[in-house]
Formats: C-alpha cells, sequence, structure tokens
C-alpha cells in the first residue's frame, strides 16, 4: 500500500467507525469548537493537534496586527494547507497563542478558504523568558485571569464573535516560578467553567508532573491536560508517568530528521500500554512576522508522507494508525469538563 492510499484507508475507516464523541449534540459541551462554529467530534477526521500558520516573537508590548499584512500570510499558508487537506487532513489545531500574533479572523478566512476545520485557541504564554505576556498578566490573580479566558469563550475573541477551542498556556522548565504556576491554575480555573482543554507548552517533564499536581489540585483530571512538546524530555519514565495519570503526551516536532526518534517514543509509549494517551504533530509552519516574505515556512505534510508510513513498517496496524490521528484528537479536544476523581 502506497503512501496516499495508507491515508485515505485511514480516513475511510475514521468515516465508518467514528470516535466516541459521535452521537454529541451541538451544544456547549460534546463539541468541537472551530473558527466557524461547532462540530461533532466524528467531523475532526484526520488532525494535526499542533501547528503554526502565523507567529510573531517581538514580545507581548510590541505584537499587533498592524505588523504584517493579512492578505499576504493567506496567501503564503494557503498551499501548505491544501497540501495537507489533499493528503487527507481534515482538521487543524492553531496553537499561537494570544500575544504572539493569535488572529481568528485571518483563520476564518483560510478555513473558508480550504474547507478546513481550523480550532484556535485562548490563554497566555510565559515560556521563552515571560517576554509574550501582557503586563496584566503579572498583576491579576489567577480567578481574574480565567475571567479574561472564560470571557473569550462566552462572547468571542475581541470583537470576532470567534470563539476559541482550547486553552494553550507555556511554561519554561521546572521548578515553575509563581507566575506560571498561577498560569496553570488560571487555565484549570477556565477548564472548570467551559470544558475547553489545556494544552500547555512544557519545557521539561519536571513542569509537566509540577502542571499536572497543580490543576488536580483544582480539582480537574489530568485528562483534560496535553503535555506539548514532550519530546523534548528525555526521561521515557515522565512520559509514562504523565500518560499514568491520564494526561495526553505529544510528540510534537515530527520532521524528515526526526523520524527515528519519534518512532521510538511511540513504541515506548505503546509497549508500555499508553498508546491511548499519545497525541502526533509536527509544531510547524509558519508565517514569521518580521521575516522577509514571512520566511522559510515548514510544511505539515511529514507524518503522512513519512512518519506514518514508518509506523506501519514497524508492525503499527492502520486501526493503531487511525487512532492517533482520528480519534486521540477527537478525544482530546472534546468541550467537555473533566473533574479529578474525589
Amino acid at each position: 500500500m502506497n503512501r496516499r492510499d495508507l491515508i485515505r484507508s485511514i480516513a475511510a475507516m475514521a468515516l465508518a467507525s467514528p470516535p466516541g464523541g459521535a452521537g454529541a449534540s451541538h451544544g456547549d459541551r460534546g463539541i468541537i469548537m472551530t473558527v466557524l462554529g461547532p462540530i461533532a467530534p466524528a467531523e475532526m477526521g484526520v488532525t494535526l493537534p499542533h501547528e503554526h500558520l502565523l507567529v510573531d516573537f517581538a514580545g507581548a508590548e510590541v505584537v499587533s496586527p498592524d505588523r504584517y499584512d493579512a492578505d499576504e500570510v493567506v496567501a503564503t499558508a494557503l498551499p501548505f494547507l491544501e497540501r495537507v487537506r489533499d493528503l487527507g487532513c481534515r482538521t487543524l489545531c492553531e496553537c499561537t497563542p494570544a500575544y504572539l500574533a493569535r488572529d481568528p479572523q485571518l483563520l476564518a478566512r483560510l478555513a473558508r478558504a480550504t474547507g478546513m476545520h481550523l480550532i484556535t485557541n485562548s490563554g497566555y504564554y510565559n515560556a521563552n523568558g515571560g517576554k509574550h505576556l501582557p503586563e496584566h498578566a503579572r498583576q491579576e490573580s489567577a480567578e481574574a485571569l480565567a475571567d479574561r479566558w472564560t470571557a473569550e469563550w462566552e462572547d468571542g475573541i475581541g470583537g470576532s464573535g470567534i470563539r476559541p477551542g482550547f486553552l494553550k498556556i507555556g511554561v519554561d522548565r521546572g521548578p515553575l516560578p509563581e507566575i506560571s504556576r498561577k498560569l496553570v491554575r488560571a487555565a484549570a480555573i477556565t477548564h472548570l467553567r467551559t470544558g475547553l482543554t489545556i494544552a500547555a507548552h512544557t519545557g521539561d517533564g519536571r513542569a509537566a508532573m509540577e502542571e499536572l499536581d497543580l490543576i488536580e489540585a483544582e480539582g480537574v483530571s489530568p485528562s483534560a491536560f496535553i503535555w506539548v512538546h514532550a519530546q523534548s524530555e528525555r526521561a521515557t519514565e515522565l512520559h509514562f508517568a504523565a500518560a499514568q495519570r491520564g494526561a495526553w503526551v505529544e510528540f510534537d516536532g515530527i520532521a524528515p530528521q526526526s523520524i527515528d526518534r519519534h518512532v521510538e517514543l511511540v513504541r515506548s509509549l505503546a509497549e508500555a500500554g499508553h498508546l491511548d494517551r499519545v497525541l502526533l504533530s509536527h509544531d510547524a509552519g509558519w508565517y514569521h512576522v518580521g521575516e522577509p516574505g514571512g520566511g522559510t515556512f515548514r510544511p505539515f505534510d511529514t507524518l503522512f508522507t513519512e512518519f506514518l508510513p514508518a509506523l506501519a513498517r514497524e508492525g503499527f496496524a492502520d486501526t493503531d494508525l487511525r487512532r492517533l490521528i482520528t480519534e486521540h484528537p477527537a478525544e482530546a479536544f472534546t468541550v467537555r469538563i473533566r473533574r479529578a476523581s474525589a
């Protein structure tokens, strides 16, 4: 079976046997929230859970839509989305947070142009030394920040009317400073109000364990948490620990030069009995504001053209691959309050 037939086979199985959320209603729970509105989890299809279309690293006090031409961004990003759409991808989670050039209206344009489901986020990012954190976040309480993020869920982002489909926060390596701990608590509070899943850019395994402790202390189940960039942690026992607790362990960063490393990561969790907690993506893209023409845009196709075939050669069945790229993202991003066990 060639690569295109492999993806088509997986997509066909997903349609014939949709994930557990297939019967979800289109109320404010049990749905996936895209930039064009809610869909049922079964409609997600093949999904990339962590990618970027537009990023500006200038800092929270500088970043602004005035710094880029939206038409140029759309023209640059569109062919890369069309490429993965034609490979069978139906949904892409755009993980650029507020104050790093999150632009829900631009995403809506791209969703309409491609027919794909695009998902944006709420939350703040305190990785990279905190330069992307707005000043009010340093002063406000976790509850006040949760009020801001909850308002985006209830009323839409800015004046766009577009609602986030998940929470995106960012922390550096552990031990976490108090401000990062506050962001994690704010995300937990927001989850209990909205059901939005928490995707956390996380510097290392120690930070991941701290984040899980914090959200559980707030009454949130680890199943509402995605450990983003887990591949950066070399201690596989921490991957096992997070998965055992019920968290999603996301191996993003898939690229042509990382195939063997990522295959080993997936195999290690599968052998430990935790394949059901794995998410896969590239963390690729993006139009880089401040670089001529947006710089070098890294494509989103390696998972389809190289990585899934590599897993198949290692003995992973088509049903395993379908779970990884359809069922797991659908479960992870379904809007549903997940409470910690008593």
